[in-house]
């Protein structure tokens, strides 16, 4: 998903910071670890209805373009 920056934003004053979903105090490591548990997206929709489909698949785009940028200071 492109397009990840419009449905993510980081806001020191919500969670101290970490990088949610627009609108919500869910955080992107909040997804990826109900993703890792083996939650499928329609139980983390069922338990969070304000999450959509294309917001889990931001937060897995944003954090797959975190691990390109870590690689890439490495280097």
């Amino acid at each position: 998903m492109e397009n990840w920056k419009e449905r993510i934003s980081i806001n020191p004053e919500i969670r101290f910071g970490k990088p949610c979903i627009k609108g919500t105090r869910i955080s992107i490591e909040d997804i990826l670890r109900m993703l890792s548990s083996d939650m499928s997206l329609e139980e983390i929709i069922e338990d969070f209805p304000q999450l959509t489909r294309e917001d889990i698949l931001a937060a897995i785009s944003f954090a797959n373009k975190r691990e390109e940028v870590t690689r890439y200071i490495i280097s």
